[in-house]
Protein backbone atom coordinates (compact mmCIF):
# COMPACT_ATOMS: atom_id res chain seq x y z
CA UNK A 1 0.00 0.00 0.00
CA UNK A 2 1.39 3.48 -0.84
CA UNK A 3 0.01 6.62 0.90
CA UNK A 4 1.75 9.74 1.80
CA UNK A 5 0.92 12.68 4.01
CA UNK A 6 1.92 15.97 2.10
CA UNK A 7 1.49 19.73 2.24
CA UNK A 8 -0.75 19.85 -0.42
CA UNK A 9 -2.84 22.43 0.34
CA UNK A 10 -3.57 23.41 -3.64
CA UNK A 11 -6.58 21.15 -3.56
CA UNK A 12 -8.10 24.41 -2.11
CA UNK A 13 -6.44 26.75 -4.40
CA UNK A 14 -7.94 26.61 -8.13
CA UNK A 15 -8.94 28.40 -10.97
CA UNK A 16 -10.87 28.91 -13.48
CA UNK A 17 -8.97 25.92 -14.98
CA UNK A 18 -7.06 23.64 -12.77
CA UNK A 19 -4.34 23.92 -10.32
CA UNK A 20 -0.72 23.76 -10.78
CA UNK A 21 1.04 20.94 -8.52
CA UNK A 22 4.61 20.78 -8.15
CA UNK A 23 5.07 18.19 -10.82
CA UNK A 24 3.88 20.92 -13.29
CA UNK A 25 7.22 22.76 -11.93
CA UNK A 26 9.21 19.61 -11.70
CA UNK A 27 8.74 18.19 -15.68
CA UNK A 28 10.13 21.19 -17.34
CA UNK A 29 13.48 20.87 -14.94
CA UNK A 30 14.36 17.49 -14.06
CA UNK A 31 16.37 16.75 -17.33
CA UNK A 32 18.28 14.11 -19.01
CA UNK A 33 21.53 13.87 -20.97
CA UNK A 34 21.35 15.70 -24.41
CA UNK A 35 23.37 16.61 -27.27
CA UNK A 36 25.45 15.30 -29.78
CA UNK A 37 26.10 11.67 -30.02
CA UNK A 38 29.34 12.11 -29.16
CA UNK A 39 28.00 13.89 -25.90
CA UNK A 40 25.43 11.29 -24.96
CA UNK A 41 27.78 8.94 -25.61
CA UNK A 42 29.75 9.75 -22.73
CA UNK A 43 26.84 10.15 -20.80
CA UNK A 44 26.51 14.13 -21.17
CA UNK A 45 29.83 14.67 -19.05
CA UNK A 46 31.16 17.19 -21.50
CA UNK A 47 31.68 20.45 -19.26
CA UNK A 48 35.56 20.65 -19.32
CA UNK A 49 35.50 18.88 -22.81
CA UNK A 50 35.08 21.56 -25.58
CA UNK A 51 35.00 21.00 -29.59
CA UNK A 52 31.70 19.98 -29.64
CA UNK A 53 28.67 22.01 -30.48
CA UNK A 54 27.09 20.63 -27.50
CA UNK A 55 29.11 22.87 -25.59
CA UNK A 56 26.67 25.56 -26.27
CA UNK A 57 24.10 24.46 -24.37
CA UNK A 58 26.53 22.92 -21.88
CA UNK A 59 29.60 24.96 -21.07
CA UNK A 60 29.52 27.86 -24.04
CA UNK A 61 33.68 28.08 -23.05
CA UNK A 62 33.87 24.72 -25.24
CA UNK A 63 33.46 26.66 -28.39
CA UNK A 64 36.66 28.62 -27.79
CA UNK A 65 38.24 24.98 -28.53
CA UNK A 66 36.89 25.45 -32.61
CA UNK A 67 39.92 26.18 -35.12
CA UNK A 68 37.47 25.54 -37.73
CA UNK A 69 33.71 25.73 -39.45
CA UNK A 70 31.64 22.81 -38.90
CA UNK A 71 27.87 21.95 -39.56
CA UNK A 72 26.24 19.38 -37.79
CA UNK A 73 23.15 17.57 -37.51
CA UNK A 74 21.67 15.01 -35.11
CA UNK A 75 18.56 13.05 -35.79
CA UNK A 76 17.15 10.84 -32.77
CA UNK A 77 14.69 8.27 -31.90
CA UNK A 78 13.41 8.11 -27.99
CA UNK A 79 11.67 4.83 -27.10
CA UNK A 80 9.87 4.62 -23.38
CA UNK A 81 8.55 1.94 -21.45
CA UNK A 82 6.91 2.46 -17.80
CA UNK A 83 6.31 -0.21 -15.41
CA UNK A 84 4.01 1.02 -12.47
CA UNK A 85 2.37 -0.28 -9.53
CA UNK A 86 0.01 0.84 -7.93
CA UNK A 87 -1.62 -0.88 -4.77
CA UNK A 88 0.17 -4.40 -5.48
CA UNK A 89 -1.51 -3.99 -9.20
CA UNK A 90 1.33 -3.98 -12.16
CA UNK A 91 0.63 -2.21 -15.43
CA UNK A 92 3.28 -1.56 -18.42
CA UNK A 93 2.91 1.03 -21.05
CA UNK A 94 5.28 2.25 -24.00
CA UNK A 95 5.87 5.22 -26.48
CA UNK A 96 8.32 6.65 -29.01
CA UNK A 97 9.15 9.08 -30.71
CA UNK A 98 11.46 11.08 -33.12
CA UNK A 99 13.78 14.01 -31.37
CA UNK A 100 16.54 15.90 -32.34
CA UNK A 101 19.88 16.70 -30.82
CA UNK A 102 22.42 18.98 -30.81
CA UNK A 103 22.86 20.67 -34.48
CA UNK A 104 24.06 24.33 -36.21
CA UNK A 105 26.65 25.72 -37.16
CA UNK A 106 29.92 26.81 -35.67
CA UNK A 107 32.66 29.60 -36.64
CA UNK A 108 35.95 29.08 -35.03
CA UNK A 109 39.44 29.94 -35.02
CA UNK A 110 38.27 34.13 -35.31
CA UNK A 111 41.71 35.55 -34.98
CA UNK A 112 41.65 38.12 -31.92
CA UNK A 113 44.32 40.31 -30.44
CA UNK A 114 47.91 38.86 -29.69
CA UNK A 115 47.62 34.92 -29.73
CA UNK A 116 44.11 34.91 -28.66
CA UNK A 117 40.51 33.81 -31.12
CA UNK A 118 37.14 33.62 -30.37
CA UNK A 119 34.12 31.48 -31.59
CA UNK A 120 30.75 31.50 -32.39
CA UNK A 121 27.53 29.20 -32.89
CA UNK A 122 24.49 28.80 -32.92
CA UNK A 123 22.35 25.57 -32.96
CA UNK A 124 19.48 24.03 -31.61
CA UNK A 125 18.19 20.75 -29.48
CA UNK A 126 16.04 19.14 -27.55
CA UNK A 127 16.36 19.75 -24.13
CA UNK A 128 13.35 17.81 -22.19
CA UNK A 129 11.41 14.80 -23.84
CA UNK A 130 7.86 14.45 -22.45
CA UNK A 131 6.88 11.80 -24.69
CA UNK A 132 5.46 8.91 -22.39
CA UNK A 133 2.68 6.73 -21.24
CA UNK A 134 1.80 5.83 -17.91
CA UNK A 135 -1.21 3.63 -17.42
CA UNK A 136 -1.79 1.56 -13.18
CA UNK A 137 -4.71 0.18 -11.69
CA UNK A 138 -5.71 -1.30 -8.34
CA UNK A 139 -8.15 -1.64 -5.45
CA UNK A 140 -8.53 1.54 -3.14
CA UNK A 141 -10.37 0.49 0.50
CA UNK A 142 -9.15 4.29 1.53
CA UNK A 143 -9.69 6.69 -0.52
CA UNK A 144 -12.08 8.32 -3.52
CA UNK A 145 -10.83 10.81 -6.16
CA UNK A 146 -14.15 12.60 -5.27
CA UNK A 147 -13.34 13.37 -2.12
CA UNK A 148 -10.55 16.20 -3.42
CA UNK A 149 -13.71 17.71 -4.89
CA UNK A 150 -16.28 17.55 -2.08
CA UNK A 151 -13.33 19.31 0.31
CA UNK A 152 -12.84 22.17 -2.55
CA UNK A 153 -16.25 22.65 -2.53
CA UNK A 154 -16.93 22.66 1.00
CA UNK A 155 -14.09 25.11 1.51
CA UNK A 156 -15.49 27.30 -0.81
CA UNK A 157 -17.54 29.15 1.35
CA UNK A 158 -20.42 29.07 -1.61
CA UNK A 159 -23.67 27.43 -1.13
CA UNK A 160 -24.56 24.83 -3.72
CA UNK A 161 -26.65 26.26 -5.75
CA UNK A 162 -23.49 29.23 -6.26
CA UNK A 163 -20.33 26.96 -7.10
CA UNK A 164 -21.79 25.34 -10.32
CA UNK A 165 -21.57 29.18 -11.74
CA UNK A 166 -18.61 30.37 -9.69
CA UNK A 167 -15.13 30.73 -11.41
CA UNK A 168 -13.72 30.21 -7.65
CA UNK A 169 -14.21 26.76 -8.17
CA UNK A 170 -12.34 24.31 -10.18
CA UNK A 171 -13.99 23.09 -13.32
CA UNK A 172 -13.28 19.63 -12.09
CA UNK A 173 -15.48 20.19 -8.86
CA UNK A 174 -18.10 21.64 -10.46
CA UNK A 175 -18.43 18.42 -13.04
CA UNK A 176 -18.29 16.40 -9.75
CA UNK A 177 -21.27 18.24 -8.75
CA UNK A 178 -23.52 18.40 -11.87
CA UNK A 179 -22.70 14.79 -12.42
CA UNK A 180 -23.83 14.37 -8.51
CA UNK A 181 -19.80 12.32 -7.93
CA UNK A 182 -20.32 14.72 -4.79
CA UNK A 183 -23.04 16.19 -3.30
CA UNK A 184 -24.84 17.23 0.12
CA UNK A 185 -25.96 14.77 2.42
CA UNK A 186 -26.12 13.89 6.42
CA UNK A 187 -23.28 12.39 7.67
CA UNK A 188 -23.34 9.90 10.88
CA UNK A 189 -21.97 11.64 13.51
CA UNK A 190 -22.75 15.02 12.25
CA UNK A 191 -25.73 17.65 12.60
CA UNK A 192 -26.57 19.35 9.11
CA UNK A 193 -25.68 18.40 5.52
CA UNK A 194 -21.91 17.74 4.52
CA UNK A 195 -20.69 17.69 0.65
CA UNK A 196 -19.45 14.35 0.98
CA UNK A 197 -18.45 11.82 -2.56
CA UNK A 198 -20.73 9.51 -3.33
CA UNK A 199 -18.31 6.64 -3.31
CA UNK A 200 -17.87 7.26 0.48
CA UNK A 201 -21.12 8.42 1.47
CA UNK A 202 -23.21 4.79 1.43
CA UNK A 203 -20.38 3.02 3.37
CA UNK A 204 -20.27 6.14 6.09
CA UNK A 205 -24.30 5.75 6.46
CA UNK A 206 -24.99 2.26 6.35
CA UNK A 207 -21.98 1.17 7.64
CA UNK A 208 -21.41 -1.01 4.00
CA UNK A 209 -17.88 -2.26 2.43
CA UNK A 210 -16.07 0.14 0.95
CA UNK A 211 -13.99 -0.76 -2.26
CA UNK A 212 -13.02 0.66 -5.30
CA UNK A 213 -11.25 0.09 -8.61
CA UNK A 214 -9.18 3.06 -9.62
CA UNK A 215 -7.59 3.11 -13.16
CA UNK A 216 -5.43 5.81 -14.33
CA UNK A 217 -4.24 6.22 -18.29
CA UNK A 218 -1.40 9.24 -18.85
CA UNK A 219 -0.03 9.52 -22.31
CA UNK A 220 1.95 12.95 -22.47
CA UNK A 221 4.00 14.52 -25.53
CA UNK A 222 5.93 17.43 -26.81
CA UNK A 223 8.92 18.71 -25.56
CA UNK A 224 11.55 21.91 -24.56
CA UNK A 225 13.69 22.84 -27.59
CA UNK A 226 16.56 25.66 -27.06
CA UNK A 227 18.42 27.73 -29.81
CA UNK A 228 21.41 28.68 -28.38
CA UNK A 229 23.75 31.40 -29.48
CA UNK A 230 27.28 31.58 -28.47
CA UNK A 231 30.56 33.24 -28.25
CA UNK A 232 34.28 32.41 -26.69
CA UNK A 233 37.57 33.89 -26.53
CA UNK A 234 40.56 31.08 -26.32
CA UNK A 235 43.84 32.52 -24.87
CA UNK A 236 46.90 30.87 -25.55
CA UNK A 237 44.91 27.97 -25.76
CA UNK A 238 45.29 28.32 -21.84
CA UNK A 239 41.87 29.74 -20.90
CA UNK A 240 38.94 29.39 -22.28
CA UNK A 241 35.63 31.68 -21.21
CA UNK A 242 32.49 31.72 -22.95
CA UNK A 243 28.45 32.45 -22.49
CA UNK A 244 25.56 31.89 -24.41
CA UNK A 245 22.04 33.02 -24.45
CA UNK A 246 19.37 30.18 -25.31
CA UNK A 247 15.57 30.61 -26.15
CA UNK A 248 13.31 27.64 -25.14
CA UNK A 249 10.22 26.64 -26.99
CA UNK A 250 8.28 24.59 -24.70
CA UNK A 251 4.96 22.60 -25.94
CA UNK A 252 3.47 20.10 -23.66
CA UNK A 253 0.28 17.98 -23.97
CA UNK A 254 -1.41 15.43 -21.57
CA UNK A 255 -4.19 13.36 -22.37
CA UNK A 256 -5.40 11.82 -19.47
CA UNK A 257 -8.21 9.03 -18.17
CA UNK A 258 -9.20 8.34 -14.41
CA UNK A 259 -11.63 5.75 -13.85
CA UNK A 260 -12.99 4.84 -10.28
CA UNK A 261 -15.87 1.89 -10.04
CA UNK A 262 -17.41 -0.05 -7.31
CA UNK A 263 -15.53 -3.01 -6.69
CA UNK A 264 -17.81 -4.25 -3.78
CA UNK A 265 -20.50 -6.11 -6.26
CA UNK A 266 -23.52 -4.14 -4.63
CA UNK A 267 -25.64 -2.83 -7.32
CA UNK A 268 -27.79 -0.65 -5.04
CA UNK A 269 -25.31 1.56 -2.77
CA UNK A 270 -25.41 4.76 -5.23
CA UNK A 271 -22.76 4.36 -6.67
CA UNK A 272 -21.62 2.26 -9.64
CA UNK A 273 -18.47 4.07 -11.78
CA UNK A 274 -17.22 7.48 -12.21
CA UNK A 275 -14.74 9.14 -15.23
CA UNK A 276 -13.03 11.98 -15.72
CA UNK A 277 -11.17 12.51 -19.01
CA UNK A 278 -9.03 15.50 -19.44
CA UNK A 279 -7.08 17.50 -22.05
CA UNK A 280 -3.99 19.56 -21.10
CA UNK A 281 -2.30 21.60 -23.48
CA UNK A 282 0.96 24.26 -22.48
CA UNK A 283 3.31 26.44 -24.37
CA UNK A 284 5.64 28.45 -23.07
CA UNK A 285 8.81 31.09 -24.50
CA UNK A 286 11.66 31.49 -22.31
CA UNK A 287 15.01 32.33 -22.06
CA UNK A 288 18.04 31.99 -20.45
CA UNK A 289 21.81 32.34 -19.91
CA UNK A 290 24.45 30.23 -19.11
CA UNK A 291 28.32 31.32 -18.46
CA UNK A 292 31.41 29.00 -18.52
CA UNK A 293 35.13 28.70 -18.37
CA UNK A 294 38.11 25.95 -19.08
CA UNK A 295 41.41 25.88 -17.47
CA UNK A 296 44.15 23.57 -19.17
CA UNK A 297 45.48 23.84 -15.42
CA UNK A 298 48.29 20.75 -16.87
CA UNK A 299 49.39 19.28 -20.06
CA UNK A 300 46.91 16.33 -20.01
CA UNK A 301 43.93 18.38 -17.61
CA UNK A 302 41.58 20.82 -17.81
CA UNK A 303 39.05 21.71 -15.23
CA UNK A 304 35.72 23.18 -16.67
CA UNK A 305 32.91 25.62 -14.45
CA UNK A 306 29.52 26.54 -15.35
CA UNK A 307 26.77 28.83 -14.28
CA UNK A 308 23.34 28.78 -15.72
CA UNK A 309 20.68 31.38 -14.76
CA UNK A 310 17.18 29.89 -14.40
CA UNK A 311 14.78 30.11 -17.67
CA UNK A 312 12.40 32.39 -17.19
CA UNK A 313 9.21 31.74 -19.26
CA UNK A 314 7.51 35.20 -19.26
CA UNK A 315 4.13 33.67 -21.08
CA UNK A 316 3.06 29.93 -20.68
CA UNK A 317 0.11 29.28 -21.72
CA UNK A 318 -2.10 26.74 -20.50
CA UNK A 319 -5.67 25.70 -22.05
CA UNK A 320 -8.30 22.55 -20.63
CA UNK A 321 -10.67 20.50 -21.79
CA UNK A 322 -12.56 17.93 -19.50
CA UNK A 323 -15.62 15.50 -19.27
CA UNK A 324 -16.94 13.62 -16.69
CA UNK A 325 -19.59 10.79 -16.33
CA UNK A 326 -20.88 9.53 -13.73
CA UNK A 327 -23.63 6.69 -12.58
CA UNK A 328 -25.13 7.05 -9.11
CA UNK A 329 -27.48 4.64 -10.18
CA UNK A 330 -30.44 5.09 -7.98
CA UNK A 331 -29.75 7.77 -5.98
CA UNK A 332 -32.87 10.04 -5.57
CA UNK A 333 -32.09 13.32 -6.89
CA UNK A 334 -30.06 11.88 -10.03
CA UNK A 335 -31.26 9.87 -13.34
CA UNK A 336 -28.56 7.54 -12.79
CA UNK A 337 -25.79 8.04 -15.58
CA UNK A 338 -25.11 11.74 -16.09
CA UNK A 339 -22.44 13.46 -18.45
CA UNK A 340 -20.74 16.42 -18.50
CA UNK A 341 -18.04 18.50 -20.07
CA UNK A 342 -16.69 21.84 -19.67
CA UNK A 343 -18.19 23.69 -22.19
CA UNK A 344 -21.27 24.09 -19.86
CA UNK A 345 -19.41 26.31 -17.91
CA UNK A 346 -17.25 28.30 -20.12
CA UNK A 347 -19.75 28.78 -22.15
CA UNK A 348 -17.59 27.95 -25.38
CA UNK A 349 -16.34 24.81 -27.15
CA UNK A 350 -13.26 26.02 -27.56
CA UNK A 351 -11.01 25.35 -24.25
CA UNK A 352 -10.43 29.14 -22.82
CA UNK A 353 -6.48 29.81 -22.11
CA UNK A 354 -4.48 30.73 -18.71
CA UNK A 355 -1.37 32.91 -18.56
CA UNK A 356 1.62 32.53 -16.04
CA UNK A 357 4.99 32.79 -15.69
CA UNK A 358 7.38 30.21 -14.53
CA UNK A 359 10.87 30.28 -13.52
CA UNK A 360 13.12 27.41 -13.50
CA UNK A 361 16.18 26.17 -11.06
CA UNK A 362 19.61 27.54 -11.77
CA UNK A 363 22.36 25.23 -11.79
CA UNK A 364 26.06 25.17 -11.35
CA UNK A 365 28.70 22.89 -12.35
CA UNK A 366 32.16 21.33 -12.18
CA UNK A 367 33.91 19.21 -15.03
CA UNK A 368 37.47 17.75 -15.59
CA UNK A 369 39.05 16.22 -18.13
CA UNK A 370 42.01 13.86 -18.60
CA UNK A 371 43.51 14.07 -22.03
CA UNK A 372 45.30 10.62 -23.14
CA UNK A 373 48.27 11.47 -25.60
CA UNK A 374 49.42 14.19 -26.56
CA UNK A 375 47.47 17.35 -26.45
CA UNK A 376 48.64 19.79 -28.59
CA UNK A 377 48.34 17.43 -31.32
CA UNK A 378 44.59 16.41 -32.30
CA UNK A 379 45.50 13.49 -34.69
CA UNK A 380 47.79 12.09 -31.60
CA UNK A 381 45.40 12.44 -28.67
CA UNK A 382 44.16 8.88 -27.74
CA UNK A 383 40.94 9.53 -25.63
CA UNK A 384 40.52 10.75 -22.59
CA UNK A 385 37.77 10.47 -19.44
CA UNK A 386 35.44 13.21 -18.43
CA UNK A 387 33.57 13.90 -15.07
CA UNK A 388 31.01 16.34 -14.13
CA UNK A 389 29.39 17.45 -10.76
CA UNK A 390 26.09 19.39 -11.53
CA UNK A 391 24.06 20.75 -8.51
CA UNK A 392 20.49 21.71 -9.45
CA UNK A 393 17.89 23.55 -6.59
CA UNK A 394 14.64 21.82 -7.51
CA UNK A 395 12.96 24.19 -4.93
CA UNK A 396 13.68 27.23 -6.35
CA UNK A 397 10.75 26.71 -9.29
CA UNK A 398 8.84 29.60 -9.32
CA UNK A 399 5.38 30.25 -10.67
CA UNK A 400 4.12 34.21 -10.75
CA UNK A 401 1.29 35.89 -12.08
CA UNK A 402 0.84 37.51 -15.40
CA UNK A 403 -0.20 41.63 -14.85
CA UNK A 404 -3.23 41.27 -17.25
CA UNK A 405 -4.49 38.67 -16.07
CA UNK A 406 -7.47 39.35 -13.54
CA UNK A 407 -8.82 35.82 -12.99
CA UNK A 408 -6.28 35.41 -11.05
CA UNK A 409 -5.50 38.79 -9.29
CA UNK A 410 -9.34 38.79 -8.58
CA UNK A 411 -10.38 35.69 -7.25
CA UNK A 412 -7.28 35.03 -5.31
CA UNK A 413 -3.96 36.98 -4.58
CA UNK A 414 -2.24 34.50 -2.88
CA UNK A 415 -2.58 31.70 -5.28
CA UNK A 416 1.10 31.55 -6.47
CA UNK A 417 2.52 32.28 -2.82
CA UNK A 418 0.77 29.12 -2.12
CA UNK A 419 1.72 27.13 -5.52
CA UNK A 420 5.44 28.55 -4.36
CA UNK A 421 5.03 27.44 -1.06
CA UNK A 422 4.31 23.66 -1.51
CA UNK A 423 6.80 23.40 -4.22
CA UNK A 424 9.69 24.48 -1.62
CA UNK A 425 8.10 22.36 1.35
CA UNK A 426 7.94 18.89 -1.51
CA UNK A 427 11.51 19.38 -3.50
CA UNK A 428 15.08 20.10 -2.89
CA UNK A 429 18.64 20.47 -4.17
CA UNK A 430 19.74 17.63 -5.77
CA UNK A 431 23.49 16.46 -7.60
CA UNK A 432 23.70 14.81 -10.98
CA UNK A 433 26.68 12.96 -11.57
CA UNK A 434 28.11 12.38 -15.25
CA UNK A 435 31.17 10.40 -16.52
CA UNK A 436 32.53 9.06 -19.90
CA UNK A 437 35.30 8.02 -22.02
CA UNK A 438 36.32 7.92 -25.60
CA UNK A 439 39.26 5.64 -26.94
CA UNK A 440 40.51 6.63 -30.27
CA UNK A 441 41.56 3.93 -33.10
CA UNK A 442 43.10 6.78 -35.82
CA UNK A 443 39.75 7.67 -37.50
CA UNK A 444 37.40 5.29 -35.43
CA UNK A 445 36.33 6.20 -31.54
CA UNK A 446 34.96 4.17 -29.18
CA UNK A 447 32.97 5.81 -25.91
CA UNK A 448 31.04 4.76 -22.94
CA UNK A 449 29.29 6.85 -20.02
CA UNK A 450 27.37 6.70 -17.16
CA UNK A 451 24.73 9.23 -15.68
CA UNK A 452 23.22 9.69 -12.00
CA UNK A 453 20.52 12.20 -12.02
CA UNK A 454 19.91 12.59 -7.95
CA UNK A 455 16.22 12.72 -5.86
CA UNK A 456 14.63 15.87 -6.34
CA UNK A 457 12.12 14.91 -3.60
CA UNK A 458 12.61 15.93 0.26
CA UNK A 459 10.47 12.84 1.34
CA UNK A 460 12.80 9.88 1.23
CA UNK A 461 9.86 7.83 0.41
CA UNK A 462 9.14 8.57 -2.88
CA UNK A 463 13.14 8.27 -3.58
CA UNK A 464 13.24 9.16 -7.34
CA UNK A 465 15.94 9.24 -9.48
CA UNK A 466 17.49 8.50 -13.25
CA UNK A 467 20.43 6.51 -14.13
CA UNK A 468 21.51 6.32 -17.89
CA UNK A 469 24.31 3.61 -19.39
CA UNK A 470 25.88 4.91 -22.80
CA UNK A 471 27.78 3.48 -25.71
CA UNK A 472 28.93 4.96 -29.22
CA UNK A 473 30.86 4.75 -32.42
CA UNK A 474 32.72 7.62 -34.13
CA UNK A 475 34.31 8.20 -37.39
CA UNK A 476 36.52 11.01 -38.21
CA UNK A 477 38.32 11.82 -41.84
CA UNK A 478 38.95 14.33 -44.33
CA UNK A 479 36.75 17.21 -42.09
CA UNK A 480 33.46 14.36 -41.99
CA UNK A 481 32.44 12.81 -39.21
CA UNK A 482 29.38 10.28 -38.35
CA UNK A 483 29.13 9.11 -34.40
CA UNK A 484 26.23 7.19 -33.17
CA UNK A 485 24.80 6.30 -29.86
CA UNK A 486 22.80 4.71 -27.88
CA UNK A 487 21.31 5.43 -24.35
CA UNK A 488 20.07 3.15 -22.06
CA UNK A 489 17.32 4.81 -19.18
CA UNK A 490 16.49 3.44 -15.97
CA UNK A 491 14.56 5.70 -13.92
CA UNK A 492 12.34 6.09 -10.93
CA UNK A 493 9.35 8.05 -10.29
CA UNK A 494 6.13 8.55 -8.60
CA UNK A 495 2.66 9.69 -9.56
CA UNK A 496 -0.40 10.39 -7.68
CA UNK A 497 -4.00 10.05 -9.49
CA UNK A 498 -5.53 12.24 -6.47
CA UNK A 499 -4.48 14.68 -3.99
CA UNK A 500 -6.87 14.69 -0.60
CA UNK A 501 -6.29 17.92 2.19
CA UNK A 502 -7.00 15.92 4.82
CA UNK A 503 -5.54 11.90 4.41
CA UNK A 504 -3.03 10.45 3.26
CA UNK A 505 -2.31 10.41 -0.49
CA UNK A 506 -1.83 6.93 -2.48
CA UNK A 507 0.38 7.34 -5.07
CA UNK A 508 1.86 4.91 -8.29
CA UNK A 509 5.69 3.72 -8.36
CA UNK A 510 6.90 4.11 -11.83
CA UNK A 511 9.80 2.33 -13.16
CA UNK A 512 10.50 3.78 -16.52
CA UNK A 513 13.16 2.02 -18.71
CA UNK A 514 13.93 3.74 -22.26
CA UNK A 515 16.05 3.76 -25.12
CA UNK A 516 17.38 6.69 -26.97
CA UNK A 517 19.45 6.07 -30.56
CA UNK A 518 21.06 9.26 -31.78
CA UNK A 519 23.02 9.64 -35.09
CA UNK A 520 25.23 12.90 -35.86
CA UNK A 521 26.77 14.12 -38.94
CA UNK A 522 28.93 16.53 -39.54
CA UNK A 523 31.42 18.35 -41.68
CA UNK A 524 34.33 20.86 -41.28
CA UNK A 525 35.47 23.53 -43.33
Amino acid sequence: MKYKSLPLFLSFITVATYAQVPEDALKYSWSTPFGTARNQAIGGAAGSLGGDISSLFINPAGLGFYKTAELVVSPGLSMLSNNSNFRGTGTSASKSAFNLGASGFVLGGMQGQGSSSSAFAIGITRTANFNSTISYKGQNNFSSYGEQFAAEIANSGLSISDVLNSSSVSLQSRMALYTYLVDTASIPGHTGQDVISMAMWNSLKNGAPFNLLQENHVQTSGGISELGFGYAINTNDKFYIGGSIGLSFLNYQKQSTFTESDATGNNNNNFSYSELTETITTKGLGFNAKFGAIYNAADNLRLGLAFYTPTIYAGMTDTYEGSMTTNTQNYPPSPGVVTVNTSTFTGSSAPTPYNYTLSTPWRAMLSGSYVIGQVSDVSKQKGFITADIEYINYKSNKYGNVSDDADITTNDPSYYDAVNKAIKDYYKGAFNFRVGGELKFTTLMARMGFAYYGDPYKDSELNAHKMFASAGLGYRDKGIFIDLAYVLGLNKDVNFPYRLPDKANTFATVNGTGGNIVLTLGTKF
